[in-house]
């Protein structure tokens, strides 16, 4: 049996009696005070998640753009250095192999985030896609802990707590600067539909900033379980639920992270033939008409009784009050109205089909 990993702050969160429970091969905290009460704050005012478990790598290498392109369905080539770039890394049928963000720090200069629970897939793919590339693979999932603070007073939050100067960063960029004589790479992405930032450093500057944070009241320590609510509520997808080796971008209604239009990448082809004949599924929002909540796995079915699909996600929605859901579904039944019904153990229940961004985000413009 494969051990548990811990992150560099595991003795915070158990100091701060923090629900455990094992993800993607990590000890990492579900929740504090409560999921309503951490997706609230972050909603509302300020939260920090311990994302340490994410997994970094460094393509570099006289072929590094060039091999990134080849495994990444965005495109990187006009890409400025201290740009990110959210896509995905495809296996040869289209299927999703891992979703993650790109950064350009340099020329040939590359810093990939991944999933945690695929480091070791991923790492061993792009080795094997590597062969005939002159480039150096670095991994960093090791040396690396990343805080996440986020809300509509993230950078309010930042600069007077941590002392780090962001207000310059656009949404989707970077920068790399000292901080108490340790580097420090800080972004603004965000996966909760609020304003935020990522902090990547090693694990001593990490626990300090935690402990900065916490301490200051500004920043209420948040688990994965109101991450999860965040993030499904504005329609951000999740890889194991809304992505998978078997499901393609295009099904999941991400066709605009992937360029068919670039030089050849692995997947494009089949892509390119699923888009020209129509994709089979589709990602779609499901509103249920109870308060029931429907779970990854349950079965979606037309009004005919038959199974048109799964559940990706569902929960009852804190910001929106909604019994709500994602789910792939046949692309016959796609069409937003569409009346269909969640098998809940031994009962149905009906659903409309609807966007599955069932909250607005608030990034910064």
């Amino acid at each position: 049996m494969e051990e548990i990993k811990k992150t560099c702050l595991h003795d915070r969160h158990i100091a701060l009696g923090a629900q455990m429970s094992p993800f993607g091969g990590f000890d990492m905290p579900i929740q504090y005070e409560g999921i309503i009460e951490e997706h609230t704050a972050v909603r509302t005012a300020c939260g920090v998640f311990d994302v340490s478990h994410m997994g970094e790598v460094t393509i570099c290498g006289a072929d590094a753009e060039r091999f990134v392109g080849h495994i990444f369905s965005n495109d990187v080539r006009e890409m400025a250095v201290g740009k990110i770039l959210y896509g995905m890394m495809l296996n040869e049928h289209g299927g999703v192999v891992d979703d993650l963000l790109v950064y350009k720090r340099g020329e040939n200069d590359f810093f990939l985030v991944i999933n945690a629970a695929n480091i070791d897939k991923d790492m061993a793919w792009i080795e094997k896609c590597a062969e005939g590339f002159d480039v150096e693979i670095i991994p960093l999932s090791d040396q690396l802990g990343e805080l996440a603070v986020q809300g509509p007073e993230a950078e309010a939050v930042m600069e007077q707590v941590l002392g780090i100067a962001c207000r310059d960063l656009a949404f989707y960029t970077f920068k790399e600067s000292e901080l108490d004589g340790a580097h420090i790479l800080v972004s603004r992405t965000g996966y909760t539909g609020e304003d935020g930032f990522e902090i990547y450093a090693d694990h001593d500057t990490i626990r300090s900033l935690w402990d900065e944070l916490i301490e200051s009241g500004r920043a209420k320590p948040c688990g994965l379980g109101c991450r999860d609510t965040l993030r499904f509520e504005v329609g951000l997808p999740l890889y194991g639920d809304e992505l998978a080796d078997d499901i393609t971008p295009l099904e999941a209604g991400l066709g605009i992270f992937v360029k068919l239009d670039k030089p050849e990448f692995i997947g494009r082809e089949a892509l390119a033939a699923q888009k020209a004949a129509g994709a089979p599924r589709k990602l779609v929002g499901l509103e249920l008409a109870d308060r029931a909540i429907a779970r990854h796995g349950y079965e979606v079915v037309d009004e005919e009784g038959n199974v048109v699909g799964h559940v990706t996600t569902g929960y009852r929605g804190i910001s929106v009050d909604k019994s709500i859901a994602a789910a792939l579904v046949d692309a016959r039944c796609a069409a937003t109205g569409t009346q269909l019904s969640v098998r809940i153990r031994r009962k149905t229940f009906p659903a409309t089909v609807t966007s599955k961004k069932f909250y607005k985000k608030s990034y910064k413009k």
